[in-house]
């Protein structure tokens, strides 16, 4: 590891507890930690970056990602769908996925997170296709060790097919049993419980509706015996909720609660359609929520109450979600969206562009239980991002450095990356992995998935 001085810094946002903003001021990295934030530091160090024009950001924190539906973006005959059908129509393409499809789409997802300023992600893996289920979600890992992300890996699965009342085809789902012992497997090889870790692992069956309560069970007793969080998606939709009130009859927290699915080890994603006094039950326990809001919007499942969260203590991150319903793994994209998008549906007083940051730095470092994420301050992570003012995109509007980065901008890719100490990105470019390469391939792989017959 290396030492590297951000010096004289235009503005340093840090997002701490106070809010506290630096003008002019240095940032020293020492190995994977800031060890300094001062008006003036002399010291001996690899690498000197003058700051002078620079805005300087905690890195984002995605909560909710499906890395290899970037295969399978922008399919025209599911631009219209709602998400049960929009599930059935790319189930059958899912399951041609195998151990190079996964490994180059984390790549390209990633890769378009770290651009757009995002250190932290997580990833709900839950597509096993039968005959290539061996290790595959290994392949996400080893991606995430080359690129240099900071990993939250989720071990997903499905255990209820279309047979057994459920969505997904037989093709796509396991029994509870290779489940389980797939996902101890993964814990013991790549879960790091220490501080500043770089990969951690959650447990993640899909959702109410692809999943049996005898693998809910035992996911979160399995779960919480190594200590580790757990992860599903719930009140996404309202046929999500009519189904668990058709099957299960239970709404879907009441269901999810009994059993034991809620806590403060616990996040959920979307979490649209919640009612009052379900957000008051999260607050009450420290149960997560990711919201998505651009994957929402895209497939119409309704607008997520974040305000009234934030008014009743729930914890709340930002998340794309997965590439075939966003389109994008753009964390700074996501900023915008979410900032407009309750604007107009909550009022112009609902969502500054403080919150919104907040959101996507100090509400997926609280969510996903690490502390040392989230905000620049001395001893923690240096995980950040750097955008130059005096590009095109930001002229006339350098003002404040917060509202530049939620507001405007015209490509949402930033100038600098550092992940864990490391430069990831610079000039806005990968340097961990040859980007031409990756989207060849990644491109060849998916017209084999999405046009074989």
């Amino acid at each position: 590891m290396s030492k590297i001085l951000l010096k004289h810094v235009k503005e340093i946002v840090t997002m701490d507890a106070a809010r506290t903003r630096f003008q002019g001021y240095s940032l020293l990295i020492d190995e994977h930690k800031i060890a300094k934030i001062a008006k003036d530091i002399e010291v001996d160090v690899d690498e000197v970056i003058d700051g002078t024009d620079y805005f300087l950001y905690p890195g984002l924190i995605n909560t909710h990602h499906h890395f290899y539906q970037a295969l399978t973006r922008n399919i025209r005959a599911v631009q219209e769908a709602e998400l049960f059908d929009w599930l059935k129509f790319l189930y059958p393409l899912w399951a041609r996925l195998t151990h190079e499809a996964v490994y180059y789409s984390s790549l390209v997802a990633m890769g378009e997170l770290l651009k757009t300023g995002c250190t932290t992600s997580t990833d709900q893996f839950y597509v096993f296709p039968k005959g290539q289920t061996e290790n595959l979600i290994d392949e996400e890992f080893r991606a995430a060790a080359e690129i240099g992300i900071r990993f939250h890996g989720c071990r997903g699965s499905m255990s209820r097919s279309v047979k057994d009342g459920g969505l997904p085809p037989d093709s796509v789902v396991q029994a509870v049993d290779e489940i389980l012992a797939d996902s101890q497997r993964v814990i013991e090889t790549y879960h790091d419980n220490r501080p500043f870790a770089m990969q951690r692992v959650a447990l993640a069956p899909c959702s109410p509706f692809s999943i049996t309560e005898d693998l809910l069970r035992k996911s979160i007793k399995l779960a919480r015996s190594y200590k580790v969080m757990s992860h599903t998606h719930l009140a996404e939709t309202l046929d999500e909720e009519r189904y668990c009130q058709e099957k299960l009859g239970l709404r879907p927290l009441e269901y999810m609660e009994s059993v034991g699915w809620i806590g403060d080890d616990v996040w959920y994603a979307h979490g649209i359609h919640f009612t009052d006094d379900e957000l008051d039950r999260l607050a009450d326990t420290g149960t997560g929520v990711a919201h998505c809001p651009t994957s929402n919007m895209e497939i119409a499942s309704g607008i997520a109450k974040v305000p009234q969260m934030w008014e009743k203590g729930v914890q709340v991150g930002l998340a794309v979600d997965g590439c075939a319903n966003n389109d994008a793994s753009n964390m700074l994209l996501e900023l915008k969206i979410a900032y407009l998008l309750h604007r107009q549906f909550h009022g112009v007083h609902s969502m500054s562009v403080e919150k919104v940051l907040a959101l996507a730095t100090n509400g997926g470092r609280d969510i996903l239980n690490q502390p040392e994420i989230g905000s620049l301050e001395e001893g923690k992570a240096a995980d950040m991002f750097l955008v130059n003012t005096r590009r095109l995109d930001f002229a006339g509007g350098v003002y404040d450095p917060v509202s530049a980065l939620v507001r405007t901008g015209n490509t949402q890719v930033v100038d600098l990356t550092i992940v864990n100490g490391k430069i990831v990105v610079r000039d806005g470019q990968l340097v961990t992995i040859d980007e031409a390469l990756v989207a060849e391939k990644t491109n060849e792989i998916s017209r084999q998935m999405v046009l074989s017959q």
